[in-house]
This record gives structure tokens, sequence and C-alpha cells, in this order.
């Protein structure tokens, strides 16, 4: 008997360990993807903006047609309370040559008004680009990929040949180096004076490639683009990051796939041990069953303790779950100890964004799934026959 009672507090045990691994389990796989996606959604959208507007014609390459937004169109956008910030913005194909080396890059021109709290964030050198309201500045920010492979650091100087006819070159000088961690958007740009695109296209002052948006709540993007869609003149168009980086937006919501998969997989999981667990409690504790039936105990009565003892073998099995899965995930916060290799993730470690909704709404779907489950092999009892079970040992 004392090694059967051993063996059954060794699976309770062992159940207990299983619900407070899988709970964990639940909790940081839900907050790693938040986490994660989190990390994304704003590398791109402060990089490129939450909306984009530009001039509707004809033309389908990079470097978009010039215009000026009318005054009715800028107050539409100071007025809309989902609207935080915009500013003007061009682009133009160009290329580096330095080193002996070559690189086809976008230059993107932008002016003081831009968002630099993003860029500075992600600055590995130097500092954001100082603007002269006289002239245009020839100060620019470099990607590290982009200065790794031309071999430039912070003060260097070197020769950009805008592409147009006739090309026009311009010296520039590297005042700051920036990582995204985004491949594409890396290896793609440069950032600069937008003064000197309209230098060299011969714009107006005042002309631009489009405009930047930076909306308060990106969960409402998509309503909120197609609001400033509706309200745009007859000669301007826009488009929301989503739809001008639809690859990375549908990656990050196949992700969502994965963390169901994995929740369905440790709950079922942490109840097949607590279901393993109440069987041999009960198959131990037969005899007893038998001799209380036979004092005229009913057999409700005797699956509710056992009900009990196994609710609260859950409860215990919770409450470890919830101090080991938040506990490393508050420690991941605070320390970044696990890392991850940028150039396949996007990011240099793991990411971690706790949701106190998802996690209590992990909890209650976790205590109620195991009490459901739990309540099939409790009715068992009520097919123990009092004779056979005082007979069994």
């Amino acid at each position: 008997m004392k090694s059967t009672r051993t063996y059954s507090k060794l699976i309770v045990r062992i159940a207990i360990t299983g619900v407070m691994l899988s709970l964990a389990v639940m909790i940081l796989s839900v907050s790693i993807i938040r986490g994660f996606k989190a990390e994304i959604k704003e590398k791109v959208r402060g990089f490129i903006g939450d909306i984009q507007i530009f001039r509707f014609d004809l033309n389908g390459s990079f470097e978009k047609s010039p215009f000026v937004p009318s005054d009715t169109t800028i107050q539409i956008l100071k007025n809309n309370p989902e609207v935080v910030a915009f500013y003007p913005f061009a682009t133009k194909p160009a290329i580096i040559s330095v080193n002996d080396e070559v690189e086809g890059v976008n230059f993107k021109g932008i002016d003081s008004t831009y968002r630099w709290s993003f860029i500075q964030k992600h600055l590995v050198s130097g500092t954001v680009i100082h603007f002269n309201d006289s002239t245009h500045s020839n100060q620019v920010l470099l990607s590290a990929y982009t200065a790794n492979r031309l071999h430039l650091k912070v003060g260097d100087q070197f020769l950009m040949h805008f592409v147009q006819d006739p090309p026009r070159s311009r010296r520039l000088v590297v005042q700051g180096i920036y990582d995204l961690g985004i491949e594409q958007l890396d290896k793609s740009f440069v950032m600069g004076d937008i003064q000197l695109i309209r230098r060299i296209n011969g714009w107006a002052p005042n002309e631009m490639g489009g405009m930047e948006l930076r909306v308060r709540d990106f969960d409402r993007l998509p309503q909120v683009a197609d609001q400033v869609y509706r309200q745009l003149e007859i000669k301007l168009r826009s488009r929301s990051v989503i739809e001008s980086s639809p690859e990375i937006f549908t990656w990050l919501s196949l992700l969502d796939v994965n963390t169901q998969i994995i929740l369905g997989l440790m709950l079922i999981v942490g109840l097949i041990n607590m279901v393993t667990a109440l069987l041999i409690m009960i198959l131990e504790r037969t005899n007893m069953i038998g001799i209380l039936k036979a004092m005229g105990m009913s057999s409700t009565a005797i699956s509710k303790v056992f009900l009990y003892h196994a609710m609260y073998l859950v409860g215990l099995g919770l409450v470890l779950g919830n101090a080991l899965g938040l506990g490393l995930a508050f420690l991941q916060q605070e320390t970044n100890f696990f890392k991850l290799n940028q150039a396949n993730y996007y990011l240099q470690y793991v990411p971690i964004e706790v949701n106190w909704t998802e996690v209590l709404l992990l909890n209650i779907g976790t205590a109620f799934a195991g009490v459901v489950v739990l309540i099939l092999p409790a009715l068992l009892v009520s097919r123990i026959s009092p004779l056979k079970a005082i007979r069994f040992k």
C-alpha cells in the first residue's frame, strides 16, 4: 500500500507540474507573439508612416510626382483627432559610389518636422540630420547594412549620383548610422534633406512627393485610412502601410495560427495529466469508496470529494504556472536575456508584451476546461460496486 501511495503522489506531482508548464508556456507564447508583432509593426510604421498621401496620376515609378497640398487638406489633417502627426517626404533613386564600391539606393528626403524619436531609438552611431533653413543639408543617415557594405562610418564623405537625364551628382557626408534590423528597408533607403531633391528636380520650395501620417491607434488604421481617403482633394490618393507592405503584415497575421496551435497542444497536455492523476487517485482509493458507499454515502457526494481535490490541484498548478510564466516574462522585459539572430527575426532579443486580459482569459479557460474534463473520470465513482470495492486490494 505504501508503494502504491508513493506512486500516486508522484503522478499527482507530475500532473501539477504539467498544468504549471502548460499555463506558463501559453502565457509566454501569447506574450512573445504579441511583443514580436508590436515590435515589427512599430519598425515598419515608424519608417514609412501609417498612411502615405501622394498625387494621383499614371506615374508608376518609385519616384512620385510632386504636388502641393491645399490649405483645406492641411486643415482637415490637423482637425482629425485620429492623426497625431504628418510631414512631407520625397524619394529619388540614386547610386552611391565610394571605396571602389557602388550601391543602388532610394534617397528619402525629409525635413525637420519628421518624427526623429523613431530614428534616434535605432541610431547606432552619430546623430540625426541638422537642417539648414537657407539651403539644403548635405548630411545623410545610412543603415548599418549599407554602411558595412560600403565600408563607411560617421563623418565619411561619398559621391551620390541621382538617376535622371542628365544624371546629377552630389557629395554627401554620413551624419548617422541606424539599424532597423529589417533588411528590405535597411538595404533600400538613405535618408537626407528633402530640399536636396527639390533643388535637383527643380521643384518649388513647398512641393513634395508625398505625406506620411501617423495615427493615434494602429488597430483603427483601416477605418482611419478610409476616412482620410474620402476627405482628400480629387488630385490626391492615400495608401496605408498594410497596403504598401502586405508581405510583412500577412506574415505577422500567420503567427496567430502558430499561437493557436501551441495553446491547443499545451491545454491538451495539461488536461491529460490531470485526468490521469484523478483516475489513479480513484483507483488507489477504490476500497475506501466501497466502504463509504456501504455506510450510506451517495456516489454524487463521493464524486464531489474527488472533484474538489482535483480542482485544488488544478488551482495549485495555475498559481505556479502564473508565477513561472509571468516571472520569466518580466525577467525578459527587464534584462533582454534571451537573444535572437536579427538577420532572421528582425530583432536582437525575444520581445515580450504582457496583456493582462489575455492572461486572465488563459487562466479562466484552463480552469473551466479542467473542471469540465475532470467531471468525466469523477463519474466513474457511481459505477463502483461496494461489495467488489471492499474486496479490492
